[in-house]
């Protein structure tokens, strides 16, 4: 089945009782049995519910994996993963990441007594070097929030599997529309489902596909009995989102490469990250393990300060300033003051997200339009 078929059919099966073509919204917290044990498929909404049942199906095929587990939030997905881990384990992570993932490494996991690494993930030889008998988990990100780096998916796979080491692949910005990290080796692949799976900023969630059964029922324990799950309505939405992914992805690849293209010849602008330019480090790597470029990217200006990137950030029309994005709409975003303001000033600097880094996500208007927003903001 092609990919825009396997997308708008996943997990879509007509209701029995009505035919509706649409999932329902099972809006309801438990279910009658019909003697103690007895029952249906669903005991309470805490382990099962049917909307949430058509999502983790519609979640595992179009990431081309046999499971999938939707959580309340990408950041509850990502708990999740670590709590497969126990007291001295390590994990080596990408050095450039979302915030949200650093701080709930940083300040919450680490006084449990697991070690993070953090490493420059780009070249394959440094995952390879930092293995050690601790650790248990390679983390990492690509194309990477908000620097755009990409890793070597197999390559690392080759390197984990080696090693018996879990690799865990956040693919918010790609999407499975543009990568599939299980085909490359990954054992499991993240999303914040709020992002581009939804599509709309409507709602907040998260999910983990994968392939390995036992790999499966942990982290199925751990869903049910932490309760990190997502209600039957955003759950919804997010199947809802999930039929026209590829129409949306293909707009944003093509709105992606036309701003990029427009950023890097303007005469204030110093840099432009987004993986679709043949120079870009691993630009090789991009092409070869991705079907498109995207709508991410981050840029600097030539007066590389926060103050300077201030005027721009506070000047657009269309680029709503908001943290988030994925969604149809396009937004803009300072990552030191918002998305990964809780990561160190100093660590920020060293991985090369300055002060004045702008962040993009390029929506589905006219790039026309954008464009000229970006020209007045910018000046």
């Amino acid at each position: 089945m092609k990919l825009a078929t396997k997308i708008i059919h996943a997990g879509a099966e007509p209701d029995p009782s009505t035919g509706a073509i649409m999932t329902p919204i099972y809006q309801t917290s438990t279910y009658v049995q019909t003697a103690p044990g007895q029952h249906k498929g669903y005991e309470y909404a805490r382990s099962q519910n049917p909307t949430r049942k058509a999502l983790e199906d519609a979640l595992a095929i179009i990431e081309n994996g046999k499971f999938g587990l939707a959580f309340s939030s990408g950041v509850a997905a990502t708990d999740a993963v670590i709590k497969l881990l126990a007291p001295g384990d390590e994990v080596i992570a990408a050095n450039d990441m979302y915030g949200g993932t650093y701080r709930l490494f940083s300040k919450v996991f680490e006084k449990f007594g697991i070690k993070f690494t953090y490493i420059d993930t780009t070249d394959v030889a440094n995952v390879a070097n930092a293995i050690s008998p601790a650790t248990k988990l390679v983390w990492i990100e690509t194309p990477t929030n908000p620097l755009m780096n990409i890793t070597d998916i197999e390559g690392v796979a080759a390197i984990t599997k080696k090693a018996g080491v879990l690799l865990c692949v956040d693919n918010t910005f790609a999407s499975p529309y543009l990568q599939n990290p299980l085909d490359l080796g990954a054992d499991i692949v993240m999303h914040s489902a709020t992002k581009y799976l939804g599509g709309h900023s409507d709602v907040i969630q998260g999910c983990l596909m994968l392939n390995d059964q036992a790999l499966r029922d942990q982290l199925y324990f751990i869903q049910k009995s932490c309760g990190a799950v997502p209600g039957p309505m955003d759950c919804f939405l997010v199947l809802r989102g999930i039929k026209t992914l590829h129409l949306r992805m293909q707009r944003h690849c093509e709105n992606g490469a036309s701003i990029a293209q427009y950023l890097r010849t303007h005469p204030k602008v110093e840099r432009v990250y987004w993986c679709g330019f043949p120079d870009h480090h691993n630009y090789d790597i991009a092409r070869k393990q991705m079907r498109d470029f995207g709508g991410m990217m981050s840029f600097t200006l030539k007066d590389d300060s926060a103050e300077a990137a201030t005027k721009v950030l506070s000047s657009t029309k269309i680029f709503s300033l908001a943290e988030s994005l994925g969604g149809v709409e396009s937004l803009i975003n300072h990552p030191a003051s918002m998305t990964h303001a809780s990561i160190p000033r100093e660590e920020r600097i060293k991985n090369g997200l300055s002060d004045g880094l702008i962040r993009l996500s390029v929506g589905v208007e006219d790039a026309e339009d954008l464009k000229d927003d970006l020209a007045q903001a910018i000046g």
